[in-house]
């Protein structure tokens, strides 16, 4: 199972592009980008609440409809593929393989097909694909049992905390891309069972 957002993509420059683009819309002030992608993880919804600030919560209805306006046409601008991810996915060709997010369906699949990575995955779950979402370890459970795989058999591979804590909630294994969108302080906390620098590394530890 692999998180998206910093895992595979590198998304943070459009999403903090398009969060500045709603703030700015609503009359207020742009954030850095290093700001807004701490704010990432929790889906869309969130992510423009903690964007906003708790004295401007009553612009979320209106911030949000500028985000996804933005966002849904410029998702591409400049996400790319992390370093090496073709290759690992081509190298996992064998194994049953599922993008597991935070973020909302349409938006994931529409990048997953603009990179060319979605042919590898059997299915895409995003936020707004079943009742739960991370760190509630339910998610995971609906997808072991839908393909039939043991938790002592599975791995999710993530940035954040919200993945460390999904795969403990679950029983399965957890391994952390340290050079993603997750705060490396935070996850090295975490206790996941893995950390990698570069996705390349997986390829070493799960054949």
């Amino acid at each position: 199972m692999f998180d998206f957002d910093g895992t595979l993509a590198d998304t943070g420059e459009d999403i903090a592009a398009s969060v500045n683009h709603a703030l700015n819309a609503v009359g207020l002030v742009p954030m850095p980008v290093d700001v807004i992608l701490g704010f990432v993880g929790d889906g869309v919804r969130q992510l423009m609440k903690r964007s906003l600030g708790e004295n401007h919560r009553g612009k979320l209805e209106e911030a949000m409809e500028f985000f996804l306006c933005h966002y849904e046409k410029h998702l591409l601008d400049h996400t790319r593929l992390y370093p090496a991810v073709e290759e690992m996915l081509n190298c996992f060709h064998f194994k049953k393989k599922v993008i597991l997010t935070n973020k909302r369906y349409y938006l994931t699949m529409a990048i997953a097909k603009g990179l060319k990575i979605d042919r590898h995955f059997l299915e895409i779950v995003g936020a707004d694909s079943t009742p739960f979402q991370k760190p509630d370890g339910r998610v995971v459970e609906y997808l072991l049992e839908k393909y039939g795989v043991t938790p002592q058999k599975a791995v999710l591979i993530g940035d954040s905390a919200n993945d460390v804590a999904a795969a403990k909630n679950a029983g399965v294994l957890s391994c952390v891309h340290l050079n993603g969108l997750g705060k490396r302080e935070t996850i090295l906390k975490m206790g996941a069972d893995f950390y990698v620098e570069d996705l390349s590394e997986i390829r070493s530890l799960f054949q």
